[in-house]
């Protein structure tokens, strides 16, 4: 198995990302959490841009031990000298110089000729020897570059004493296979078994980046360049949690390992995303929120009886917690008793009249699938909320179809109720002081019978617009106070289930029969 080098960026490629600004204290804390996680090498920052820049790369070099402290510097003295006066008192430091290959880059941007750029690139290369016997080198926009220049290029940075050779491809231009090819080339062509690393930087403007640098290990890169969370640049860079993992758990295909500390990867990456303001996307391949997570009732049931048939590694290799079933609209009854158990509700029925029943899991199965076909996902409390809400005793002689409300500014509140009742489906409409007055009267209507409201509470389950709501009331119906609980996404229909259970309590204690309910 070789060992790839993991070469992080964060602190200066990764910064450069659109309207991030990390602080002194900040990087600080990123640069101490890499070098837990056991990176080989950071790259700290760029000490020539500015004053700032220079003190946190040197406070990173003075104070973090074990990876590589490394800083960027053009091919220039001024660079070189001032990143080697940032750096020097790390006990291990590298200089990481670069110019430019490709012919637009020649052209518009350092407006020097090939063979200005071969005669600076090998004075500038043996001018960083001269501080320190690590140095690392590139040549930007390689994959837009001649190739027999790029060979000249290399030729003339690993002849001035270049330890490394970055091999970027910083407009993400590149292909895996063309990428790779090319790892392959100069490995044979421009490296020929010298002791020369080659290092992989790439750009994800095409999505390619991870892909291209795996594609670049398996042709013989032996460090690759990347960032937390891929932030950087425009699309960004290839993402430390993927080749990381890639290679963790894919390296009987790629036969080469890291040497991180895998545990540390999610946390690391929520300290980034904190500091850095760049919200990670829940489908984000490692950290994202739904990485290690499982709605589709067909992968809860696998996962539920063996984790591996839909999860090639672990949540906790990455240092989160077991893999979660999300209980949506797509969960299967085989998830949602395993949610309901997991709250420490007993499904046995080994116990008589305690814990839930099979029929009523049955009912509340059906409850939930009607709320995650409105709301979506359905958190744990909320889960605990429905079952706490069912009626598990009271026969429903009337039971909620729909419901329908009309309110507003300078409109008459009116409700249209449906309820499946002993005589079959049944509809009415009542105006009120406010909707679910109007939702009460439809249902007092319809049952015939007119329970006094005594006391009304709501209360959101959870945080959040889209929480469901719980509506608590207590009302009187021939001198007897009964209690109705409802569940719902709309006030006004978790108001009428309330209502409703208060009705069907009301008929079932008094042992009306259905056909003589406008008795009450």
């Amino acid at each position: 198995m070789r060992h790839i080098k993991i070469f992080d960026t964060t602190l200066r490629d990764g910064e450069q990302s659109p309207g991030v600004a990390l602080s002194v204290p900040q990087k600080l804390e990123i640069a101490h959490a890499l070098a837990r996680m056991n990176v080989d090498v950071i790259e700290a920052g760029f000490p020539i841009t500015s004053q700032g820049d220079f003190d946190c790369v040197h406070r990173i070099a003075k104070e973090v031990r074990g990876p590589v402290i490394t800083g960027l510097a053009r091919t220039s003295k001024g660079d070189i000298e001032r990143a080697a006066q940032a750096l020097d008192i790390a006990d291990k430091w590298r200089i990481h110089t670069f110019t430019s290959a490709s012919k637009v880059h020649l052209e518009f941007m350092l407006k020097k000729t090939p063979e200005q750029v071969l005669e600076i690139t090998d004075n500038m290369v043996r001018y960083a020897r001269t501080f320190c016997d690590d140095v690392e080198f590139s040549a930007q926009d390689v994959m837009r570059a001649d190739f027999e220049f790029v060979i000249q290029v290399f030729n003339a940075a690993i002849n001035a004493g270049a330890t490394t050779i970055n091999i970027p491809d910083t407009t993400g231009y590149g292909t895996p296979l063309e990428y790779g090819a090319l790892i392959k080339r100069i490995q044979l062509e421009v490296v020929r078994g010298r002791d020369v690393a080659i290092s992989t930087h790439c750009h994800d403007d095409l999505g390619m980046a991870v892909a291209n640098s795996l594609a670049a290990v398996e042709n013989g890169a032996t460090q690759i360049e990347c960032t937390i969370n891929g932030i950087g640049e425009r699309a960004g860079n290839t993402s430390l949690e993927e080749v990381v993992m890639a290679l963790a758990t894919r390296g009987d295909y790629y036969q080469a390992q890291t040497q991180l500390n895998t545990k540390e990867i999610y946390r690391l990456s929520r300290m980034v995303s904190r500091h850095s303001g760049m919200v990670v996307q829940p489908n984000k391949a490692i950290v994202g929120d739904n990485a290690f997570a499982h709605e589709a009732g067909i992968h809860q049931d696998g996962v539920l009886k063996n984790k591996s048939t839909y999860e090639i590694m672990s949540a906790e290799m990455v240092g989160r917690e077991a893999a979660v079933l999300v209980m949506g609209k797509h969960s299967g009854r085989a998830a949602f008793k395993k949610a309901l158990e997991d709250l420490g509700y007993d499904l046995s029925g080994s116990v008589p009249d305690h814990g839930l029943t099979e029929e009523s899991v049955n009912a509340l199965f059906v409850r939930f699938k009607e709320l995650a076909d409105r709301k979506g996902a359905i958190g744990a409390e909320e889960l605990r909320a429905l079952v706490e809400t069912r009626d598990s005793s009271v026969p429903e002689t009337f039971k909620l179809e729909s419901i329908q409300v009309l309110s507003g500014t300078h409109v008459i509140p009116t409700a249209t109720v449906t309820l499946e009742t002993p005589e079959g489906p049944q509809q009415h409409a009542s105006s009120g002081d406010g909707p679910v007055d109007a939702a009460f009267k439809a249902i007092n209507a319809l049952t015939k019978v007119h329970p006094t409201l005594e006391s009304y509470r709501i209360e959101a389950v959870t945080e959040g617009g889209e929480a469901l709501g719980e509506v608590s009331l207590r009302a009187r119906v021939n001198d007897v106070v009964y209690s109705g609980n409802g569940l719902a996404t709309d006030i006004v229909e978790a108001s009428a289930r309330a209502w409703l259970e208060v009705v069907n309590s009301a008929i079932a204690q008094v042992g009306v029969k259905k056909e003589a309910v406008t008795a009450i």
